[in-house]
């Protein structure tokens, strides 16, 4: 079977990559590099540069001939889409139609596409949340997240398009960015073990649902017999300032200070994934595993 994925050469898709081509798919990656980066590009997988919203995103499929796609390719910055919602729009929602538009065209079986759980579901919502809790986003970046979820109700139903969104909490592990305004994970054990004093924004007691990568691209390949939208999390919370500690436990050293809140942060988010559970999916990484993985790839990348 043959697999297209989007966004491939990122953080959380070249993982998924790499899951499929261990599972003896035919793999090709679409990647524009602005943030994904080609060490990540596993070399037994087919890669084209090219930004989702470009024309040519039909050449590639009319040659490739792709049985399923995994669509992770995005703006992923929250900040970034509300300083400007226009290009998150241009990029999440137009270029997501691009590859919906290819996928009808070419008469591809299945997409899995990579959601939000936090940025959909927003604040003052039950937590653990569920994916029958009321969608609220607050931001740009999560408005476009669900509009593309609604607009692949809408080619199922139109055009037989079968699909599986994803909403995940937040993911973590090797290759995240850790020069970047999210990813609290990869951030606090880049700044720990270069020496550097770690900033908490305000108390420190917000609360995230941490899922390991490895655990995600599992859910990725697994969502290819699945229908409809899916949580991906742990279920469990854990405040920022355990992140900190935890991490400075395994490093053996970390200092840190606490700054001011940001606006408009959300204060709880943990995701609800019994429908995922009962098809079969469960997280396989405990916290303290996922965190000492992370740091280890942290040290040796900045060796």
């Amino acid at each position: 079977m043959k697999a297209l994925v989007t966004g491939g050469a990122g953080f959380i898709g070249s993982w998924v990559v790499d899951y499929l081509v261990n599972e003896g798919f035919e793999v090709v990656v679409i990647d524009n590099l602005s943030t994904g980066k080609k060490e990540n590009l596993n070399k037994k997988a087919g890669f084209y540069q090219l930004d989702i919203r470009d024309k040519k995103i039909a050449d590639i499929f009319k040659n490739e001939k792709p049985d399923c796609v995994f669509h992770l390719a995005a703006q992923m910055d929250v900040r970034k889409s509300i300083i400007n919602p226009v290009e998150d729009a241009n990029v999440n929602i137009l270029g997501s139609l691009n590859i919906l538009n290819n996928c009808v065209a070419n008469k591809v079986k299945k997409i899995i596409f990579s959601s939000s759980g936090g940025a959909i579901y927003g604040d003052n919502v039950e937590v653990p949340s569920s994916e029958t809790e009321k969608e609220k986003p607050i931001s740009p970046y999560g408005v476009a997240k669900l509009a593309v979820e609604k607009y692949l109700g809408f080619y199922k139903k139109v055009y037989g398009l079968d699909y599986a969104s994803l909403r995940y909490a937040n993911v973590y592990g090797p290759r995240q960015n850790s020069k970047g305004e999210a990813g609290v994970i990869a951030i606090f054990s880049d700044k720990i073990l270069s020496g550097e004093k770690v900033k908490i924004n305000g108390s420190g007691k917000q609360t995230r649902d941490f899922v390991y990568m490895k655990d995600v691209a599992k859910a990725n390949v697994m969502a290819l017999n699945l229908s409809g939208v899916f949580n991906v999390g742990t279920g469990k919370e854990t405040e920022i300032n355990q992140i900190f500690q935890k991490i400075k436990e395994i490093a053996g050293k970390g200092e840190k200070f606490h700054g001011s809140a940001i606006a408009g942060e959300q204060l709880r988010s943990c995701l609800d994934s019994s429908k995922l559970n009962k098809k079969g999916w469960k997280p396989d990484y405990s916290l303290e595993l996922g965190l000492k993985e992370t740091l280890e790839f942290f040290k040796n990348k900045n060796k």
